[in-house]
């Protein structure tokens, strides 16, 4: 299945989707935002909504895959 943001049509990545759930609602299947789109829902920059997928990340969140 490919998931595009439903706002601006681009292609999501495992991190937009997870972003998605985390700050949306964890349960959400489908109308998925990438970062982009997510920052400007939330009145903040995409590179703090980068900083926070890897807080989540490191913390454990298991929407985010450990990168290796």
């Amino acid at each position: 299945m490919q998931n595009n943001c439903v706002k601006c049509g681009t292609l999501l990545s495992a991190d937009d989707i997870g972003a998605s759930k985390k700050l949306i609602n964890r349960g959400m299947t489908e109308n998925f935002l990438c970062i982009d789109c997510l920052a400007e829902k939330h009145g903040v920059g995409p590179e703090r909504i980068r900083e926070k997928i890897e807080e989540w990340r490191e913390s454990g969140c298991l929407l985010f895959a450990k990168v290796e």
